[in-house]
């Protein structure tokens, strides 16, 4: 918050003549405003000026009609997306795999009977009592049990696997992780058709109302939040030497009970002439340095409060 140059004069002049070491000086406010990111009509203003508000407290709303239904479609697609997904993973039916596993278990039967009928052959064939042509029958039938087997149990692990390609398992999930950020990018510029307060603080001024249009960017509101208060003075260069960054400061002002303690926090480290409305004496040809204290103490003040500065040493 910045003072009128005449203000700043008369400030200056009133210096002028204070005893040194005194100096007149004003409240100023580092005040933050709060502005929407895009154009839209403002639907509800929830604070009022001069109103003390928590971090976090709303502050206003836009129309958001046209991003609701944006996150809501987004929100649509990417439940579809993972039902698709889901679908690929799944793998084949409970009844496809019941019907696998039963074949599975019938070449394991069929050829533990072909292994043990090889087996008995084999014998009789040692003893004479068994051809060539039934013992080479009985290896041939063990042969293709086996074969069927191994069959029945890959058809089964691939059951088991899924029914879809895993290239396409791979590109339904890259699908799923768009969805899933569309509807975080939806979700986001719906969170930003409201505004909360970035900090504890005071409300120092509202610029619209309800159902104006508030183009992007522009401040809705002021903030003051907590410890943003600052006390403005201009010291002589004949004086500076006494004022240091961190230096204590007392701040008087009609209405405080007591002087309020504060520290420099800043020091211009350029001088400026007096400005030249000011004629008192020969205060127009003195060069001066801004000078800003802080404390948590001033936050009672008001941005453009006159007061009294007095630097201790």
């Amino acid at each position: 918050m910045k003072l009128p140059l005449a203000v700043v004069a008369a400030l200056v002049a009133a210096g002028c003549s204070r005893s040194e070491g005194t100096f007149h000086g004003w409240a100023e406010a580092d005040e933050t405003r709060v502005a929407p990111l895009t154009t839209g009509i403002l639907t509800r203003l929830a604070v009022e000026r001069g109103q003390v508000v928590d971090a976090g407290t709303l502050l206003f709303t836009q129309d958001s009609d046209a991003e609701r239904a944006a996150r809501d479609e987004a929100a649509a697609r990417l439940s579809q997306s993972q039902a698709q997904l889901a679908n690929l993973e799944a793998g084949a039916r409970a009844d496809e795999l019941d019907a696998a596993l039963a074949q599975v278990r019938e070449a394991r039967s069929a050829l533990e009977f072909a292994q043990s009928d090889l087996r008995r052959t084999e014998e009789l064939a040692r003893n004479g009592a068994s051809t060539q042509q039934r013992l080479d029958l009985a290896r041939s039938n063990a042969e293709q049990g086996a074969a069927r087997l191994r069959n029945a149990e890959a058809r089964l692990r691939s059951l088991r696997i899924s029914m879809g390609r895993v290239q396409e398992i791979q590109a339904q999930r890259a699908a799923t992780e768009m969805a899933r950020s569309a509807l975080a990018n939806a979700e986001w510029k719906l969170g930003q058709r409201s505004a909360e307060a970035p900090a504890t603080g005071r409300v120092l001024d509202t610029y619209y109302r309800t159902g104006e249009m508030v183009p992007a960017g522009a401040a809705v509101l002021s903030l003051l939040p907590d410890g943003a208060l600052r006390v403005r003075f201009f010291v002589p260069e004949p004086q500076l030497s006494s004022v240091r960054i961190g230096a204590p400061v007392k701040v008087i002002c009609d209405g405080c009970p007591a002087p309020l303690d504060a520290q420099v926090s800043f020091v211009s480290p350029k001088p400026e002439y007096t400005p030249p409305v000011v004629y008192a004496g020969d205060a127009k040809s003195k060069l001066v340095f801004l000078v800003e204290a802080r404390s948590a103490a001033l936050q009672g003040l008001h941005p453009g409060q006159p007061l009294d500065v007095q630097v201790t040493r």
